[in-house]
């Protein structure tokens, strides 16, 4: 059953975040875990499945990465890179687990063949500006037709990428997700202006930032269909 939540903005999450990085927290790797654990359910037989994994150069690059490494061993995983820059270790742990790289032009021709499309391009930094640029955006605007066809369905790390996550603002070159997994709080944009027809359903990793955010006044509420702990 969906309960309500406190949503908030990207800077009180970060704000939050931070004395558990600075206490060696491994938030990444337990993020990537929740995440691998969703997307396994998402999957109706994982032995015959495929994923498409989309990934940007900051943070949400390397929860999809480390998610992906979890997932190669139970499913076929390809990994569309997006970004001149990119987690390194998590690159090296999801090829050692299986993952294979491919890139645009393929993941394009193949796009209706996958089960499920990882949405890992951009997270809470886009929050200055929410509009995809660059390879991102023509990744987008080339697999928009077969998710809007219904497969495959997408998966967003924390926001769906393109979508502002303090406000909900988004052009049209956004992925809409089937179910978005926001980290440690769910975000304002997920429950205000676009957010609510381009996230689908909101599951909420739990990864300890209550204490940080105790103080913290909420920007809204949102409803959150599932509660999993990282």
């Amino acid at each position: 059953m969906a309960e309500a939540f406190s949503t908030y903005r990207a800077m009180q999450v970060r704000a939050a975040e931070a004395p558990l990085l600075a206490a060696g927290e491994p938030l990444m790797r337990r993020a990537a875990a929740a995440l691998a654990s969703v997307v396994r359910d998402e999957l109706t037989d994982a032995a015959s499945s495929r994923v498409l994994v989309l990934v940007g150069g900051g943070d949400n690059g390397g929860d999809a990465l480390f998610a992906a490494a979890e997932l190669a061993s139970v499913t076929e995983v390809r990994l569309l890179l997006l970004s001149d820059r990119f987690h390194e270790e998590g690159l090296a742990t999801a090829i050692a687990a299986g993952a294979a790289r491919v890139e645009l032009p393929e993941a394009r021709d193949a796009a209706s063949g996958y089960d499920v499309l990882i949405d890992g391009m951009v997270g809470i930094g886009s929050s200055a500006s929410s509009a995809l640029r660059g390879t991102a955006r023509e990744a987008v605007e080339l697999l928009l037709p077969a998710v809007r066809a219904g497969r495959p369905r997408v998966v967003a790390v924390d926001v769906p990428s393109g979508l502002n996550p303090d406000t909900g603002e988004a052009d049209d070159t956004v992925l809409p997700a089937a179910v978005t997994v926001t980290f440690g709080a769910v975000k304002a944009g997920l429950a205000s202006g676009r957010g609510p027809s381009l996230c689908g359903r909101i599951v909420l990793v739990e990864l300890g930032l209550e204490r940080g955010l105790a103080d913290e006044v909420p920007a809204g509420e949102a409803s959150v269909d599932r509660v999993v702990r990282g």
